[in-house]
């Protein structure tokens, strides 16, 4: 971490109520109707993931202005006072690295959080490293080490025991202080509405659903096949994530990357050809095997101008990989003189598209971003820029 905020004095905690473990709607109802005239609402999740496609459930934690509650989702079913709770507009609602945690809610309740405050994403614009911890901004901000010994446990086993119960409240208890310090600092910089369109961004539904058709361009060495191979894993990859959905488990549970890329790297349009592939007849029973076989039997025929784009690697083409060095040498310097994480003021992939010529969807060439390096970036790649090494430091110049 860098910046000044060892000088930050810690804030002035509540003391709050911890409320019992709710595993009933009676009691569930009676808190909602509490938290709902609260004006922050912090959120965390304790899930499941091994072994099944969605994440399940084991805990919901809610620190309000008053009061701890962990809520028990395997008990209670009816989580309307939640949907309710989340988009209340009035209650701002606080989570440190909010992505799963919503994906987990929306399905739950059928409701996306909003207005939501991120405290990770915030961290990243008050010097802290991209994707810091909840225990680094805690310690750091709040002067509390948080406990760490149940980190990795069977959250569904019930009971769970008094040590469990205090680490899940843990990741709640110092949110809504972590919240209003932050906000604060975040004010004194000029920084806090420049969050707006990531927090815009996690309150989107959009953002939690996924395109069976792109799982294709996340396939381990995916890269090794052509473009008609990869038509066949688009459609496969399609086939796999749809299948995992249904029944719920694992995607490498329907097949293994490899095997996906495998099979299409070798066309196998025939069930035999495919169950030449390691642990393919163990994974496909003949039906699904037919099916497989199939898809990709009817991409073989499909024409040219259906199949997609190959992905292109900067690194292989000189003139970007020249411009990134460059680039990614410039964010440095801005990114430490601004005192925000390098990763939150500009990633590889978006100075790599900058530097292809995708101007009109880059991010980097909005709202704050724009001001703080995205000008600077174009007058680089316009040759407006030079770089020198002043007392060990990069210095960089206009021309």
């Amino acid at each position: 971490m860098t910046g000044n905020m060892s000088n930050e004095t810690h804030p002035i905690r509540k003391t709050r109520t911890f409320l019992k473990y709710i595993d009933d709607e009676t009691s569930f109802a009676k808190f909602a109707e509490k938290a709902s005239r609260s004006q922050v609402l912090a959120i965390d999740t304790e899930f499941l993931r091994e072994k099944t496609y969605y994440p399940k459930a084991c805990l919901i934690q809610l620190a309000t202005d008053d009061d701890i509650a962990i809520i028990d989702p395997l008990a209670v079913t009816d989580l309307a006072p939640l949907a309710a709770l989340l988009e209340d507009a009035t209650i701002m609602k606080v989570f440190h690295a909010a992505t799963q945690d919503i994906e987990i809610l929306l399905r739950l309740s059928g409701a996306v959080p909003s207005p939501v405050f991120d405290t990770q994403i915030a961290a990243a614009l008050l010097g802290y490293s991209y994707q810091v911890g909840l225990g680094q901004l805690v310690s750091s901000i709040c002067g509390v080490t948080l406990k760490k010994s149940d980190s990795f446990t069977d959250w569904s086993r019930r009971p769970l025991s008094k040590s469990q119960l205090e680490y899940a409240a843990g990741d709640v208890t110092f949110l809504p202080e972590l919240y209003l310090c932050m906000r604060r600092m975040l004010l004194e910089k000029g920084r806090l509405d420049w969050l707006e369109p990531d927090f815009k961004e996690l309150e989107n539904p959009d953002h939690y659903t996924t395109d069976p058709y792109e799982r294709f361009r996340h396939l381990k060495r995916g890269n090794q096949l052509n473009r008609r191979q990869l038509a066949c894993a688009r459609e496969v990859a399609a086939w796999r994530e749809k299948r995992a959905q249904a029944l719920d488990i694992p995607r490498k549970w329907v097949l293994s990357d490899e095997q996906v890329v495998e099979a299409c790297r070798k066309e196998a349009s025939k069930i035999d050809d495919l169950y030449l592939i390691r642990g393919m007849r163990e994974k496909l029973p003949t039906r699904e095997a037919r099916e497989v076989a199939g898809l990709i039997e009817r991409v073989l025929k499909m024409p040219e101008d259906d199949l997609p784009e190959l992905e292109r690697n900067g690194g292989s083409e000189p003139n970007v990989d020249s411009a990134l060095d460059l680039m990614l040498a410039l964010t440095r310097v801005v990114a430490r003189e601004n005192d925000i994480a390098m990763q939150t003021l500009a990633s590889t992939a978006d100075l790599t598209n900058l530097a292809r010529g995708h101007l009109e969807e880059s991010r980097l060439l909005k709202g704050w971003r724009r001001a703080l390096i995205g000008e600077k970036l174009l007058l680089l790649l316009e040759g407006g820029l030079s770089f020198r090494i002043v007392e060990g430091e990069l210095e960089v110049n206009k021309m």
